[in-house]
Formats: C-alpha cells, sequence, structure tokens
C-alpha cells in the first residue's frame, strides 16, 4: 500500500508450496475429496469457512475507511471525488445492464429450462419462503435511507459497506477542507493504514482453512451428483459468464491498454480464494491492495471497488435474468416481449438493492420474480439445490468486474501509472512491486520517506 524507497531490495520469490494461491488450490482439492468421500464429516465443517469470512468482513469497514479518507484528503481539487463517483457510476450502470441482456440473450439462445415441463403446483414451495420473506426488505428507497448510518460508529459496528464509505468520503471531504490541522490526521490516518494491511496480511494466511472447510461443506452437503439433473443450467451460466470475462471485458481491457488474462494471473490467489469460500467479499481488501500495487492511484482505488461490491454485480446480474428465463421455460410460463422487458428493468433496480444482503443473489431473484408474477416464484425450487455451486461463478464474475473497472476508471482520471500496472501484471501476483509515489503521497507527507 505505501511507497518503499529506493534502496530497499525487492522481496526474494517465496518456494511455490509458501505462495497463497498454491496453498488454497491443495486446500480446495483436499476439501472436494473430502467431501466426496466423507460428507456427513464435511457438512460440519461449514464453521471454518465462516470463521474466515467473518474475519475478513472484521477488517474491511477499517481498510475502507482508511484508504478513501486518506487518498481524498490528499486530493488538491475535491470536485475529484464527484467525478470519479460519477464516472464510476456511469460504468457500473452500463456493464451490469449489459450484463443482464448477455444473461437473457443466453437463456434464449440455449433454452436451458426447455423440456422440463415443471407443474408450479409440484414445486416444494416452503424451500423458498425464506428467500421470498426477505425479499420483501428490498426497496430502492429503503436501500438509499440505510446507506446514512445511525451514528458515525454504527457503520462500523454493522460492518455496512456503503454506509463506510459514505462516512469516509464525508470525513475525506472535512480533512481536505481543514487545512494543516486536517492534514496532520491525515498524516496520522497514513501512518496507521501500514498496521491495517499488515493484519491483513496476518488474516490472510488463514485463507486455505477457510477454502477448505467452505468447498469441504458444500461437496458433502449437496454433492456433485446434484450438478447432473441441472448441469445444462449451470454449464450456461460458468460459459456465459466465462465469455463475459474473456469477450467483453477483455474488449473492454484491451482499448485501455491491459490484458484481462494477465490481470487475472496478477490476482490468481484472490481468484482461488473467492472461488474456495464463495464470497468475493472475502479477498476485498487484497483487491484494493493489489490495485494500488498496479499503479492505481489511492483515492480512485477507495473510490471504485468498494461502490463497484454494491453496484458492479456482473456475475449476479447474468444469474438473474438466466435463472428467472429458466424457470420460466422449466415451467412453460410463456413471456412477452413486455414481460422480458419489465424482468430486465426490475432487475436493474433489484440488483442494486440487494446490495450487503447476504445471499444476495438467489433474495434478489426472488424480489425481481415477486414484481413479475408471470413466472412462478415457486420455480425457485428447481434451482435451489445448485444455487451454492453457481454462487462461486458469480462471485468470480463479480470480482473480475470490480478488478478491470478499477483499472478503467483510473485511466480516464490520468491517475493510472502504465509502468507500474505493466511491471505488476508482468509479474505472477505473488511479489510485491514497488509503487510509485503519487502526488497525494507527497501532500500527506511532504520531505518524508515511507517504508
Amino acid at each position: 500500500m505505501h511507497a518503499i524507497s529506493a534502496d530497499t531490495a525487492a522481496p526474494a520469490r517465496l518456494p511455490f508450496y509458501r505462495q497463497l494461491y498454491f496453498q488454497v488450490v491443495v486446500a480446495i482439492v483436499l476439501g472436494v475429496l473430502l467431501g466426496h468421500f466423507e460428507p456427513a464429516f464435511a457438512a460440519q465443517l461449514k464453521p471454518l469457512g465462516d470463521a474466515f469470512i467473518k474475519l475478513v468482513k472484521m477488517i474491511i469497514a477499517p481498510v475502507i475507511f482508511l484508504t478513501i479518507v486518506t487518498g481524498i484528503a490528499g486530493m488538491t481539487h475535491l470536485r475529484t471525488v464527484g467525478r470519479v463517483f460519477a464516472k464510476s457510476m456511469a460504468y457500473f450502470l452500463f456493464f451490469s445492464t449489459l450484463a443482464l441482456v448477455v444473461g437473457m440473450i443466453v437463456a434464449h439462445v440455449v433454452q436451458p429450462g426447455a423440456g422440463m415441463n415443471i407443474n408450479p403446483a409440484d414445486l416444494d414451495q416452503g424451500a423458498v419462503k425464506t428467500y421470498v420473506a426477505k425479499s420483501h426488505e428490498l426497496s430502492l428507497i429503503g436501500f438509499a435511507m440505510d446507506i446514512i448510518p445511525n451514528t458515525m460508529m454504527s457503520a462500523f459496528v454493522d460492518g455496512n459497506i456503503l454506509q463506510v464509505l459514505f462516512i469516509a468520503v464525508l470525513f475525506g471531504i472535512s480533512l481536505a477542507l481543514a487545512g494543516e490541522k486536517g492534514q496532520m490526521v491525515a498524516s496520522f490516518l497514513e501512518s496507521l493504514t501500514a498496521p491495517v494491511f499488515k493484519l491483513v496480511h496476518i488474516l490472510m494466511k488463514a485463507a486455505p482453512i477457510g477454502a477448505f472447510g467452505a468447498i469441504a461443506f458444500t461437496i458433502g452437503k449437496y454433492g456433485v451428483a446434484s450438478l447432473i439433473n441441472l448441469a445444462w443450467l449451470v454449464g450456461s451460466f460458468y460459459i456465459t459468464s466465462l465469455l463475459f470475462v474473456v469477450v467483453i471485458l477483455g474488449l473492454v481491457a484491451r482499448l485501455c491498454g491491459f490484458s484481462v488474462f494477465k490481470l487475472a494471473r496478477y490476482l490468481k490467489a484472490e481468484l482461488l480464494l473467492v472461488l474456495g469460500t464463495s464470497s468475493s467479499e472475502s479477498a476485498l481488501p487484497s483487491l484494493m491492495e493489489k490495485m494500488e500495487r498496479a499503479g492505481c492511484k489511492k483515492s480512485v482505488v477507495g473510490l471504485v471497488v468498494p461502490t463497484g461490491y454494491s453496484f458492479n454485480l456482473d456475475g449476479t446480474n447474468i444469474y438473474m435474468t438466466l435463472a428467472a428465463l429458466f424457470i420460466a421455460q422449466a415451467t412453460n410460463t410463456e413471456l412477452t416481449l413486455w414481460h422480458q422487458i419489465t424482468l430486465l428493468l426490475v432487475a436493474m433496480l433489484s440488483s442494486k438493492g440487494a446490495a450487503g444482503v447476504t445471499g444476495a443473489g438467489f433474495i434478489t431473484l426472488a424480489a425481481t420474480l415477486a414484481v413479475v408474477p408471470e413466472v412462478p416464484v415457486a420455480g425457485m425450487a428447481l434451482i435451489l439445490g445448485v444455487d451454492r455451486f453457481m454462487s462461486e461463478c458469480r462471485s468470480l464474475t463479480n470480482f473480475m468486474g470490480n478488478a478491470v473497472a478499477t483499472v478503467v476508471v483510473a485511466r480516464w482520471e490520468n491517475a493510472l501509472d502504465y509502468k507500474q500496472l505493466n511491471a505488476a501484471l508482468d509479474s505472477d501476483g505473488s511479489v510485491a512491486v514497488q509503487p510509485a509515489r503519487s502526488a497525494a503521497d507527497e501532500l500527506l507527507v511532504p520531505g518524508t520517506k515511507q517504508a
């Protein structure tokens, strides 16, 4: 996160068996084997994955707060904050909508639910009651009001990303306007960032254990066999998400002068962690650190990444339209063009309202179907068994979407060091690349060198 003096030697490359990505791969493989051969025992390991995700969520709020506050406090023009936010939201809105359209097109081309001839009355509606109940809590007005915390401290207590983002932006602006005294506080917070990210590194050492427990539980409880009946839907979703990342995000990356494949290689440890835990939040602190290390200015990273975790959910959006049309096809429900347009518009709004909700993909789908009564909500019972397997793909796609968005917005803002980006992407992500000193760093700690 911090600049390193020129005379500091680059860290030696760790042996492959000590690198995080290798340890996570081994943990995932062991978890799959245990889940397959000892499902009863493996299903009891869920607390390992849950505990690791809780550990990471514990540190997310301080990471976001410190990164955003110190980044904004060092800006010479506060209108830059509004400009970065506006560009980020424009990017998120366009690509989130594109993801919804892609999911809808694939559902029409592949027709994963055609021929199942399911009678909605025969489905277990009780299985999805919990999700339908939670979906009623989602509304655009309620979502907007929830961004404002009850107190400044309650945002940190609840761990609500958008509330922490809201407070951090306001506090960062206040420090920038407070003159010399504000810069003294900003300098202190800049120093506090170092031990906080050191704590992140310590917590990430438990990543293999968390990935092992989470994947063992998934295979042990649901079994690989549960994929067979709905393999066409699951396969369609994985292939669509892969093509979205490789083709659409890959084209965006190429236009911006970098390779999405190199970016994925650079973030491979985080991607494996997301795969193992089925949660993109588990890699949020590492993503912020690595994007700054890859040449994106701290203030851009601090605004784009946390906001993207709520508004730039490409994988979730592909899933929503694909799953909704799958249910319609499986239950022989005829949808007119107007019904599908309504489904698209409702999904655009409900996906924003689900930000920060646990199990957001499935709950958001319930909220969407509730507003489009032509598609039976009970049909969600068809995909309940395989939703866990699709959650990994949702999280991976969301993660890559936010990584690409960060580089793109940084480029739009002329806040991207291409030399540093290329150096990072040409490495394999396991060796830290020396970050360049930004203008913000110089403003925060004039005349000093940071270790």
